[in-house]
């Protein structure tokens, strides 16, 4: 009999065992491979919060198509969280599957659900089931991602992978506004974005199926300092096989620094995920943006937030601390944030003033997201290195579970919006189509349109109806004081009491005293006024001043006249009925959302005095005396294994 030898692949372990299923290595990759797997996490976390953030691109239209209100939309995304927030923990304990099999069927599943389900969702109740199946796959696989990251970075190098994980977020909602910003003119339809969105996460999902790999246990259990202790590592697995991490990993993640640091950056992170999620929402409807122009300003947010994800992480692994940059990062974006609350009650701000108001926001939050996502990393593993997963998880729950209650609390701080996306959306395509009209008529008084209705001869009522209309129209105070005085001084009256051909008779021999008096008759049972008033009347009328306020005031009753029945029905029954509550709605917006902003601004507050909990030195001099003491356990500990 012979022996047919079994192949075994660059790493060591069995081909047979390899198989799309089985990702395990069974040693530590050397820097090519490495680098490759960590490239295809992070790109795969951007496809995931790509898939995750597109629907925020064109929310008002899907609002519109499929018949929701802002507030259903809303609880949509509450519902995702909610859900997203267990599915994390449940990523904790599916770690045994794989957490490179999490990443590639999660792809596969988000892909399906953006490409095919959402864009063929025919109401809001199948959108929101496919979107909670969503939020569902992706609060899994995005515990799994940080996860791998850690495992193929050892900590002096952990700043600038979790700088390049972290970008997933970021990418994801800078893919988002910049693909829309640039084809939402030419395909307006919502679904395109899907589309693209669904064919770039199956993409995605080939080259992680192909090309990620894992940790074994043995390996991505222990705690990796620097590359030195790869051989340390090698041989610890060797010895320990196969063996997981010891009970009560759980308890040991349930740590004040681990959960109370958890809560502090998803307070941290309430501007972030509102501007995700709400940012054209919010430019739409506070300030008259177009999608377009909406997720063009957010590029700002996302591309300098990406900047400052890689540089500051590379910054905090040359100088090996990281609480600093959370201070720090944490203190610029609470600038940026005000300045941003400050400016969301004034109509007059401008585009760059926003962009500037976004970049240090996003700055300042790239700074410190990304030394605290390495941090906690480093905090779980001095708790328990095995239990990274674990970790990880509570950090996605609470995460998750603070976006949820945050959505929820949003919907009572900013009703306003509601209104004016479900009823406003109407009311501005009648003021596109007709501005003159639509500014006369919700320019003026309803009440003081009745009573002028109703007593036409209530010259105080009329004038003061015919200086709204004058005002709506633009009229300067010299045109709306002419076109009142004559009202008020009963000269458009007399104007009116006089018959046609008698004045016309009048403007052609204004010396014929036969006509004037009977000009002066016709005023006395008109307007029920003494002959000498009739006559005071009668000879303003010829004053040039007059003359051209009388004008000035026809006109403007003509067009108050006018202005319904060029608007229609349907449209006037509408705005009748909805147009105060759009009208007041929009008042109230900004100082609506200017309170949510003040809580984001509390949230980042917050952050700093966590920043205690968490493990590492304040000090780049202590931070490399415990690596240069590291360092020698490990030659210590490989010393020993090499005499034994």
């Amino acid at each position: 009999m012979t022996t047919t030898p079994v192949p075994v692949l660059p790493d060591g372990s069995p081909a047979a065992r390899r198989g799309l299923w089985n990702r395990q290595l069974s040693h530590y990759p050397d820097t090519g491979l490495r680098y490759l797997y960590l490239a295809i996490t992070v790109l795969s976390t951007v496809v995931l919060y790509y898939e995750l953030y597109v629907s925020g691109s064109v929310a008002t239209q899907i609002i519109t198509e499929l018949g929701m209100s802002f507030s259903y939309f809303v609880w949509i995304s509450v519902a995702g969280n909610a859900v997203g927030a267990f599915a994390s923990l449940f990523a904790g304990l599916a770690d045994r599957w794989g957490r490179a099999n999490l990443v590639v069927g999660g792809l596969l599943a988000t892909g399906l659900i953006i490409l095919v389900g959402l864009p063929h969702a025919p109401n809001g109740v199948t959108y929101l089931v496919l979107y909670v199946l969503l939020s569902f796959v992706e609060g899994v696989v995005l515990v799994a991602t940080p996860a791998l990251i850690r495992d193929f970075s050892p900590q002096v190098g952990r700043g600038a992978a979790m700088g390049f994980w972290t970008l997933g977020p970021v990418l994801g909602s800078l893919v988002v506004t910049t693909v829309s910003s640039n084809t939402l003119d030419q395909h307006p339809d919502w679904r395109f974005q899907f589309h693209v969105c669904g064919v770039a996460g199956l993409v995605v999902f080939v080259a992680a199926l192909l090309g990620l790999r894992e940790l074994s246990p043995a390996l991505r259990d222990q705690l990796m300092v620097s590359m030195r202790d790869r051989a340390l590592v090698e041989a610890r697995a060797k010895d320990a096989g196969s063996a997981r991490e010891p009970g009560g990993a759980w308890r040991q993640m349930l740590s004040p620094g681990i959960v109370g640091s958890a809560v502090a950056i998803s307070v941290f992170l309430l501007l972030y995920y509102a501007l995700v999620g709400f940012a054209v929402v919010y430019f739409a409807t506070t300030f008259g943006y177009s999608d377009q122009r909406a997720n063009a300003l957010a590029n700002w947010y996302w591309a300098f937030n990406a900047i400052s994800l890689v540089v500051f992480g590379l910054l905090s692994d040359k100088l090996r601390v990281r609480k600093p940059f959370m201070v720090l990062g944490g203190l610029i974006s609470v600038v940026g944030t005000v300045l941003f609350a400050v400016a969301a009650t004034r109509p007059d701000t401008g585009y760059y003033d926003f962009a500037l108001c976004f970049v240090l926001g996003s700055v300042g939050g790239g700074m410190a997201y990304v030394a605290w996502m390495a941090s906690f990393t480093e905090t779980v593993e001095k708790r328990n290195p095995a239990a990274t997963a674990i970790g990880l998880a509570v950090w996605g729950w609470t995460l998750r579970l603070v976006v949820t209650l945050s959505l929820v609390v949003l919907t009572f701080i900013v009703p306003a919006t509601s209104t004016l996306v479900e009823k406003g959306a109407r009311i501005t395509a009648v003021q596109q189509e007709h501005p003159r009209q639509f500014a006369i008529v919700t320019g003026i008084d309803s009440a003081l349109a009745t009573r002028v209705r109703q007593d036409p001869a209530d010259r105080d009522a009329l004038a003061e109806l015919l200086g709204q209309v004058a005002t709506a129209e633009g009229a300067g105070p010299a045109q709306v004081h002419r076109a009142q005085s004559v009202v008020r001084g009963g000269q458009l009256a007399a104007a009116q009491a006089v018959a046609p051909a008698t004045m016309a008779a009048i403007q052609a021999d204004p010396r014929d005293t036969a006509v004037q008096a009977d000009a002066v008759k016709q005023i006395t049972a008109g307007l029920g006024v003494d002959r000498a008033a009739a006559v005071r009347l009668l000879a303003g009328l010829g004053d040039p001043g007059t003359q051209q306020g009388l004008r000035l005031a026809a006109r403007y009753a003509a067009d108050l006249k006018a202005a319904p029945a060029a608007i229609g029905k349907s449209d006037m029954a509408y705005l009748t009925t909805h147009g105060a509550e759009v009208a007041k709605a929009a008042r109230d917006n900004p100082r609506q959302w200017q309170t949510w902003w003040w809580v984001c601004v509390a949230g980042q507050l917050l952050f700093l005095p966590c920043v205690f909990l968490m493990a590492g030195r304040w000090n780049p001099r202590r931070a490399r005396e415990d690596e240069r003491a590291h360092d020698a356990l490990v030659d210590r500990e490989l010393a020993a294994l090499r005499e034994s």
